[in-house]
């Protein structure tokens, strides 16, 4: 692939289906969306951070424990307040003063980051069946962390349900007026 086309843009040489001979502009590629920028830099962080390991792992020896420790080490950069067991505030969501427990990552954060690293993995030539972002110990981690942090923060976290369609009751509706009209 041509470095021009690596860089997003098309150059062109002189066509003769041109008028006059007009070279053809560069094509210019719409900049990329938040969640594609973002995805790029979680994708080369991670790269990064598996060239720093010792040795260097590659991406291709790249498994699952390789995310785990990652995610790991994203810890130390947190912002989130999770109190441990000893502390006394544990598990009240909006504790009255400062404690000394520690910072982590979000629980959602990180769950977008797999999300994000994932589709990135398969992007860059990865298959879906070795992708080590998907596999069930990422999927156990997350939902261990879910809950740690829904423990210590007092926040439990419940899925949101879907509201019924209004289709359904306007049909119910519809169709008890048709009977009390037949009766």
């Amino acid at each position: 692939m041509s470095s021009s086309m690596q860089n997003g843009t098309v150059q062109g040489s002189s066509s003769s289906s041109r008028p006059n001979g007009a070279d053809q502009q560069p094509t210019v590629v719409a900049p990329l969306s938040r969640y594609e920028s973002q995805k790029k830099r979680d994708w080369n962080t991670f790269g990064q951070y598996l060239r720093n390991q010792t040795p260097p792992v590659s991406l291709s020896q790249c498994n699952f424990n390789h995310v785990l420790e990652f995610l790991r080490y994203l810890d130390q950069f947190g912002k989130t307040k999770v109190h441990l067991h000893g502390c006394i505030f544990f598990g009240q969501p909006d504790p009255p003063a400062p404690c000394t427990c520690p910072l982590r990552q979000a629980w959602g954060s990180l769950d977008a980051l797999i999300g994000r690293l994932r589709a990135a993995y398969e992007e860059h030539g990865g298959s879906p069946e070795n992708n080590p972002f998907g596999t069930g110990a990422i999927r156990v981690y997350l939902r261990e962390v879910k809950e740690c942090q829904s423990k210590a923060r007092g926040i439990p976290y419940t899925k949101k349900k879907k509201k019924r369609s209004q289709i359904k009751g306007t049909h119910n509706n519809t169709s008890k007026s048709f009977k009390q009209l037949a009766s």
